[in-house]
């Protein structure tokens, strides 16, 4: 039996930014007063997908989310009441409330990354204001755009924005202060889109330029560009992404640039953002072709940069993980504590293209699952920085100074050691052994015409940093 009925005023809109700001203060008008009244529970419609012939994924992915976000705290049942005859509504609502089961279903990393000479070129779907670099990049002509970046960045910013534009109305660029946000200064760049493709075009081969020659000046070595002309502009996508990537491939080959150059789409843009994968990734443009590597599919988005993420134990990622380790661990252990992926971007890089060089030159993959016990503080530092060849030896060097792995878990639980609250530290990692020879005592480098050294069993001893990679870390009792 209904308590209480709402009427709520909402009008639909074109722009996605837009529509997204009216579908969150519709869902947050009304739960806010379902929730100062005590009520339980509250019914949807899934306004928007009827007559208005608003996208239907965008409006169950903005009220799904934003309904999740906003009942967390309070002991409130959310429903969505469907038409009986849209399954295709029904549908959409359904795989948006099932992907929140998964914890990290709606925070996975979407970034990919290539290098062009010696700078790296990455796309990621994200938010421009929460980029760690020296630029981020605005256009005065969207309203929408420089209002995000200014609220984000501030007062101080805004005054400043306001003065140069004032100042200098007819200036290329204005640069201001930061703010509040990770960079060390915001470049608007006076830009306007055009119908006709070819003005277009020119516009943004501009754009690309004022700005390198500005980052230059400024001697800075990373930017962020939002996705210029691809929101309420409309400009065409195809010639937006393929000038604006192929401008900057050109400038950090041609000027030999040591850049990060990163072009941020929003969540909503998911056309844009494969655009620009594709554009990135191409070899057709006459460029040589890319190092590329993208983030592993699992991995997780961190505002506070976070490189330790506990699985959940439900997922399949951690349920692997468990059976291997506990096979090879009966009565050696009590209980697994948590497992923890570790992110470390850095490394990751390193590794793939450690692992680019060695397929290269054996023609073979060598890459091996093995394990790598030690005490917690030797964990965190690893974590930290790697596996650190200076700590070499520290557990003996029986088959080489290096650092030891093991296929055996048993024999790696050998060298860890009980915190004060009883709890263990093991690596399961990603080692690429190469061509492996047996090691002894006298070995301080790899010998020559191998990458690794070994007991002929279970053992391999490594000898460069980057040759393997933490991928989880088991706690364990």
């Amino acid at each position: 039996m209904f308590v209480m009925i709402y009427f709520l005023a909402w009008q639909s809109n074109p722009d996605e930014s837009i529509l997204r700001k009216s579908i969150e203060k519709f869902v947050s008008v009304a739960l806010e007063q379902a929730i100062q009244c005590n009520y339980r529970n509250i019914t949807f419609p899934a306004i928007g997908c009827g007559g208005f012939g608003c996208s239907i994924q965008f409006i169950a992915r903005t009220m799904v989310e934003n309904v999740h976000s906003k009942v967390k705290a309070h002991s409130m049942m959310v429903s969505f009441v469907i038409q009986p005859d849209r399954k295709d509504i029904y549908d959409e609502f359904k795989k948006q409330i099932d992907l929140l089961e998964s914890p990290s279903a709606s925070s996975k990393l979407r970034i990919i990354c290539a290098t062009f000479g010696k700078g790296d070129i990455e796309v990621e779907m994200g938010d421009i204001t929460k980029q760690k670099v020296d630029v981020i990049v605005g256009s005065t002509s969207s309203g929408i755009l420089t209002d995000t970046i200014i609220n984000a960045a501030g007062k101080e910013s805004q005054l400043a924005y306001e003065m140069e534009i004032t100042n200098h109305p007819n200036s290329a660029l204005i640069a201001i202060p930061s703010g509040s946000l990770s960079c060390k200064k915001i470049f608007f760049v006076k830009w306007e889109p055009n119908d006709n493709e070819e003005i277009l075009r020119q516009s943004l081969i501009d754009l690309i330029s004022i700005v390198v020659q500005n980052v230059i000046s400024h001697k800075f070595t990373s930017i962020a560009f939002p996705a210029i002309g691809c929101g309420k502009h409309a400009c065409s996508v195809d010639i937006v992404v393929q000038t604006m990537v192929y401008e900057m491939k050109k400038h950090l080959i041609q000027r030999k640039l040591s850049w990060r150059v990163k072009f941020v789409v929003n969540a909503n843009q998911e056309n844009v953002y494969d655009e620009f994968c594709k554009q990135v990734l191409t070899t057709e443009d006459g460029f040589h072709e890319a190092t590329a590597y993208q983030l592993p599919a699992t991995w997780e988005k961190s505002a506070e940069d976070k490189i330790r993420f506990t699985l959940s134990t439900k997922v399949h990622e951690y349920k692997s993980i468990v059976s291997n380790f506990d096979q090879a661990m009966k009565g050696k252990y009590t209980n697994i504590i948590k497992i923890e992926r570790i992110q470390n971007e850095r490394w990751y890089m390193q590794y793939l293209a450690h692992s680019k060089d060695f397929r290269k030159r054996l023609e073979m993959n060598t890459e091996k699952r093995l394990y790598h016990g030690c005490p917690e503080q030797a964990a965190n530092a690893i974590i930290a920085d790697c596996f650190n060849r200076s700590y070499a030896g520290v557990n003996g060097t029986v088959y080489g100074v290096g650092v030891y792995f093991s296929s055996d878990a048993t024999y790696s639980h050998g060298y860890t050691k009980p915190n004060a609250s009883g709890e263990r530290c093991m690596f399961l990692s990603r080692v690429l052994v190469g061509k492996t020879t047996k090691g002894n005592s006298t070995m301080r480098t790899r010998p020559l015409g191998f990458d690794s050294t070994t007991d002929e069993k279970h053992i391999f001893v490594t000898y460069h940093d980057a040759q393997a990679l933490a991928e989880y870390l088991i706690t364990y009792k």
